[in-house]
């Protein structure tokens, strides 16, 4: 790394380029294949997991003692498989009542269901669930890095992905280093700075009148934060070097202690699916014999669980659940 102290030409601190190469013009997210073009999620993985969050929409349609009409927000919302799966695991009662949003800055693709608003911001006054999958890790910030002073610096890099360390870290960002990425301040050592996170998330709670926000990422927390940080890229179903040109994701887990509000807490993926009825145990041999095909469909079901929940996978997972004006609809 170039150890230069302040921009050159071509030269910007990480949050400006990944603003640009993910959602500036030709962007990677404005790209025709989405997301599941270039990574698997949870979405992706299995109808169980659309059908687990159907099921919590549910409760939180309980909770609000069935409103007249009932939002699901699904944030940065791909090509919309999560949205429309939620609807269709729906009760037709309930879907009747459910006002769907997709919020996404991508065109919205041909033939999404018809019921399914496309805005590129999320509404106002939502009355039900907000739900973002994997949308808080992709919300651009800076990376900074300790230079041979124990100096807190940002790195600033090029299109091509080259790096070099910029001006001193100061002001609100300092702070935030200084409360949620402690640890000694040895040289190479990197942070990436969660304050863009923190204040996305809180706005998109505050756009919940009564219901519950949700967001569910790669997490990791203040006691045991990564010490090289953990920016990458995926192109095409593998990692690759975070470049900013456009050509691939740009992505880091998210410090999602630092993002929670008052009354939210966090968990593991495999602990919230698991209070919502998805479990990997394996069916009964017997059905195998009684009813074989219920049986292939049933082993399925459990392989999909299984992997939903796989501790070292997509089990690991953080949930970061805040209920507004109701009782958390997880516990209980």
């Amino acid at each position: 790394m170039d150890g230069g102290r302040s921009a050159g030409q071509g030269w910007r601190g990480w949050r400006a380029a990944m603003e640009a190469a993910l959602y500036g013009p030709g962007g990677f997210y404005r790209g025709p294949e989405g997301p599941a073009g270039h990574f698997r999620t949870s979405v992706h993985a299995s109808p169980l997991f659309a059908e687990a969050v159907a099921g919590l929409l549910r409760r939180v349609d309980e909770a609000l003692g069935r409103p007249a009409s009932l939002d699901f927000v699904d944030m940065a919302a791909g090509r919309g498989e999560l949205v429309t799966g939620v609807l269709a695991a729906l009760p037709a009662s309930v879907a009747a009542r459910t006002r769907a949003y997709a919020v996404e800055i991508a065109e919205r693709p041909a033939g999404l269901d018809h019921r399914i608003e496309w805005p590129a911001e999320c509404p106002e006054g939502v009355t039900g669930l907000l739900f973002a999958n994997e949308w808080l890790d992709n919300v651009p910030l800076e990376v900074a890095e300790v230079d041979s002073a124990g100096v807190w610096r940002l790195v600033l890099v090029r299109e091509d992905g080259t790096e070099r360390l910029g001006e001193p870290v100061s002001g609100a960002a300092a702070g935030w280093l200084a409360r949620w990425w402690p640890g000694p301040a040895e040289e190479g050592l990197r942070a990436e700075i969660g304050l863009p996170r923190d204040e996305a998330w809180a706005s998109a709670v505050g756009r919940v009148g009564r219901g519950l926000a949700v967001a569910v990422d790669y997490a990791h927390t203040a006691d045991a934060r990564p010490p090289f940080g953990t920016l990458t890229g995926f192109r095409e179903g593998r990692e690759t070097p975070p470049v900013p040109d456009g050509s691939c994701d740009i992505t880091a887990h998210v410090a999602l202690d630092a993002c929670t509000l008052p009354g939210g807490r966090t968990l593991r993926q495999r602990d919230a699916l698991r209070a919502l009825g998805v479990a990997g145990a394996r069916p009964p041999l017997a059905l195998a014999t009684t009813d074989p095909a219920a049986y292939v469909r049933a082993l399925a079901s459990a392989g999909e669980a299984a992997e939903l929940t796989a501790p070292g996978g997509l089990g690991d997972f953080g949930w970061l659940v805040q209920p507004v004006g109701v009782a958390d609809p997880l516990t209980g």
